[in-house]
């Protein structure tokens, strides 16, 4: 097999793959993981079914690797996260990336709040293997300001359940804000609004005014 042959089978494979993980998102958000089924998921991707089995075996391992895209990007969204950095443009960058993410992909933090709410079946050790050592990267760099005076003391794993709660509501409960706000659907203004806020409370809490 040539090489051109090679990287022409890698896009068709990374393209079917994005196209079943997208399709797989909305599914598993509107369904949850019990009701949902690969052959929804095939369809909406508009691939056959055993297509969709040709790359992930069973539903259980699709839904597993859509829960760790979704971890994975919310993670990355703090990389520049640094001891160098300004602590307030860094959580700037972060909280208007979460509500941004809020925003356009709104049912992956509807998957991930199910998964929680359940007890975390398929996402327990990765909450303890990635997300713990996380936050204790970040706690180190948060310490690490708050020593050279950069910014206020603050428990910085309640910061970040925070920051989470305030962000991912305006996904998780995009229905209730849209009624109480009697709109048919959440604006971008919106989003930009809760992120004004959510940022002057941040900043307040860490005295970065």
């Amino acid at each position: 097999m040539n090489t051109m042959t090679t990287r022409r089978k890698s896009r068709i494979r990374q393209r079917n793959e994005d196209a079943i993980l997208k399709a797989a998102e909305i599914v598993f958000a509107r369904r949850g993981f019990g009701a949902a089924t690969t052959a929804e998921i095939a369809k909406r991707a508009g691939i056959p079914k055993a297509n969709l089995h040709y790359y992930f075996n069973t539903k259980e391992d699709l839904y597993t690797q859509v829960l760790e895209n979704i971890l994975g990007t919310w993670l990355t969204a703090a990389d520049d996260f640094n001891e160098e950095q300004d602590p307030k443009s860094a959580l700037e960058n972060y909280i208007r990336t979460k509500i941004e993410l809020s925003r356009t992909r709104p049912e992956a933090s509807k998957i991930f709040a199910k998964e929680i709410i359940s007890g975390a079946p398929f996402l327990k050790d990765h909450l303890r293997g990635d997300i713990n050592p996380w936050l204790e990267e970040k706690g180190r760099i948060f310490q690490s300001w708050i020593a050279q005076g950069k910014m206020a003391q603050v428990n910085v794993p309640h910061l970040f359940f925070l920051i989470w709660s305030m962000t991912q509501t305006y996904a998780d409960f995009s229905t209730q804000i849209s009624i109480v706000l009697d709109k048919e659907k959440l604006e971008k203004k919106d989003f930009e609004t809760a992120g004004d806020m959510i940022l002057s409370m941040v900043f307040a809490l860490c005295n970065l005014n």
